[in-house]
C-alpha cells in the first residue's frame, strides 16, 4: 500500500506524455519526467516521497522534502491561503496550515515548528502549530538519563519547549541554560527527569556519575595546558563555567569536588589548582 507523504519503493511500470508510472503492485503514481533519474529504465525500482496533488492526482517526487506525514519540522510561511497559509516543504507542493490550526496567527516569512499529517477526508498533508495535540504523553518510552534529540520550539514563562524524539514535548528550564537557543535548531539532550503527570524535564548535559568521570578528565587535561592553574572555583559565576567548560554550576562543583577527594586539586573561590605531582606527569 502506498503511504502517503512518506518515502516509497516503487517499480516503473510504464512511460507517458508526462512523466514514469510507479505502482506498488495496486495504486500507480506518476513521477514527472524533470524528476526522473538519468537512465531510468522500466522495471525498476525507484525510492519517492509520494503525496497528492490539488487535482486529486498521486505525484512522486526524487526530491527529498523537509518534512513527512508524523514529522515535527521548523518550516517558513511562503504565502497566504484561504483561511490559512502555506509552508515551504521543500519540494514542488506547499504545506498548507489551516487558520484553525495555527496556535497563533502566522505570516509570511515567519518560521515556526508544525506537525505534518494526513488530512482523514481527501489524504492531503496538513500541517499544525498545536503541537500538544500531536505529542505523545502516555506510555512513554523514555528514562530518566536516556540522551535523546531535541529540536527547540519556543521560549515559555520557565524556559523552552523542547520536541523531544520527535515524539515528545519537554522543557528546558531557564536557570539550568548557560547557552544560547533558537527556534528550529537541532540539539542532543538528556531526560533529567518524568514527572508523574508525564511531564518531561529536559537538561543540555548528560545525568549521572559516568558524565562525571568524563569531565573530571576533561578538567585536569584543562588545567594541565593552562600550567596548572584555572581562575574558575566555587564562588564563580554559572556563566564563566559554563563558558569555559559547557557545564553547569552544579555539575562543575560535583567533578572538582571529586579531584579534591582524590587529592588532584586544591580549590578556591575563584581558582583551582593542580596538585604539584599531577602538574609534574
Amino acid at each position: 500500500m502506498i503511504a502517503i507523504g512518506q518515502y516509497n519503493d516503487l517499480r516503473v511500470i510504464n512511460k507517458t506524455e508526462h512523466g514514469l508510472i510507479l505502482t506498488d503492485g495496486d495504486k500507480e503514481v506518476l513521477l514527472p519526467y524533470h524528476l526522473v533519474p538519468a537512465d531510468t529504465e522500466t522495471g525498476q525500482n525507484l525510492n519517492v516521497f509520494v503525496y497528492v496533488h490539488k487535482d486529486g492526482r498521486l505525484l512522486a517526487t526524487t526530491k527529498r522534502p523537509l518534512a513527512c506525514v508524523g514529522d515535527f519540522a521548523y518550516l517558513r510561511v511562503v504565502a497566504d491561503g484561504e483561511d490559512g497559509i502555506f509552508m515551504d516543504l521543500g519540494i514542488d507542493k506547499d504545506l498548507y496550515v489551516p487558520q484553525r490550526e495555527q496556535k497563533r496567527p502566522m505570516f509570511k516569512g515567519d518560521q515556526h515548528v508544525v506537525y505534518v499529517y494526513l488530512d482523514e477526508s481527501n489524504d492531503r498533508m496538513l500541517a499544525s502549530s498545536r503541537l500538544s495535540n500531536f505529542a505523545e504523553e502516555e506510555d512513554l518510552d523514555l528514562e530518566e538519563g536516556d540522551e535523546v534529540s531535541l529540536l527547540i520550539v519556543d521560549r515559555s514563562d520557565l524556559g523552552f519547549n523542547a520536541i523531544v524524539d520527535n515524539k515528545y514535548i519537554g522543557l528546558l528550564y531557564t536557570n539550568e541554560l548557560f547557552d544560547e537557543l533558537n527556534p528550529g535548531e537541532i540539539r542532543k539532550g538528556w531526560i533529567k527527569k518524568i514527572r508523574v503527570d508525564g511531564k518531561i524535564d529536559l537538561s543540555l548535559q548528560p545525568m549521572g556519575y559516568s558524565h562525571i568521570l568524563e569531565n573530571k578528565d576533561m578538567v585536569l587535561e584543562e588545567l594541565k595546558e593552562s600550567k596548572g592553574i584555572i581562575y574558575l572555583g566555587d564562588k564563580s559565576s554559572p556563566e564563566d563555567i559554563y563558558n569555559r567548560f559547557k557545564l553547569s554550576k552544579n555539575a562543575f562543583k560535583k567533578v572538582i569536588g571529586g579531584l579534591y577527594k582524590e587529592r588532584l586539586i586544591t580549590i578556591s573561590d575563584h581558582e583551582i589548582k593542580l596538585n604539584i605531582d599531577q602538574a609534574a606527569e
